[in-house]
């Protein structure tokens, strides 16, 4: 009778002890930590950080991976450093004509038009007047992609709107325009 209550109280126990075993999720975790980090809500208060706030700005100095500096300043001076010294960094075969030339129909041609005559929709109706043509104007590609950055005059700059690749694109067809007004 003894044994008979052995029996049954093992297989109480590994009952008890199999029935909360899950497969999908295991019962122990070497360092739970690791697997459940404890989250911060957005710009609250923390004593982790010196400042005690969760958004740290950015280290000082630290560029944005992918991100180019552009060294000239949006000033007169730096206008003119661009126009004479300031090139592009793609070659031949990184310029894609068709994608620029769609870029400065959405973004240039409704002021400037689409052969850069200065005679866009907008000049039509007249929302804005004295929009250059770009054979009247001494520009180079750099002073192009100065403008399109910082914007010009009645210009607002399009640095939100273009990447740098794709303002020196819009640059290049400006200037491919140019040569054939």
């Amino acid at each position: 009778m003894k044994a008979l209550y052995k029996i049954a109280l093992l297989a109480c126990v590994s009952a008890v002890a199999t029935s909360c075993f899950d497969k999908s999720r295991p019962n122990y975790q070497y360092f739970p930590n690791m697997y459940e980090a404890v989250p911060y809500e957005t710009y609250s208060e923390v004593p982790t950080f010196a400042n005690g706030k969760e958004g740290q700005l950015p280290a000082e100095g630290s560029i944005p991976r992918g991100f180019t500096p552009y060294e000239y300043e949006n000033t007169t001076e730096g206008y003119e450093l661009a126009k004479a010294n300031s090139v592009s960094p793609l070659d031949s075969a990184d310029i894609d004509l068709p994608r620029a030339e769609q870029l400065f129909t959405i973004y240039c041609a409704v002021c400037h038009g689409d052969k850069g005559d200065g005679k866009g929709n907008l000049v039509k109706r007249e929302k804005f007047l004295g929009v250059p043509n770009y054979k009247d104007r001494q520009i180079t590609e750099g002073s192009v992609f100065h403008v399109v950055t910082y914007g010009l005059n009645s210009m607002g700059s399009h640095a939100n709107q273009l990447s740098q690749e794709e303002r020196w694109q819009v640059a290049h067809y400006v200037m491919k325009l140019r040569s054939e007004l």
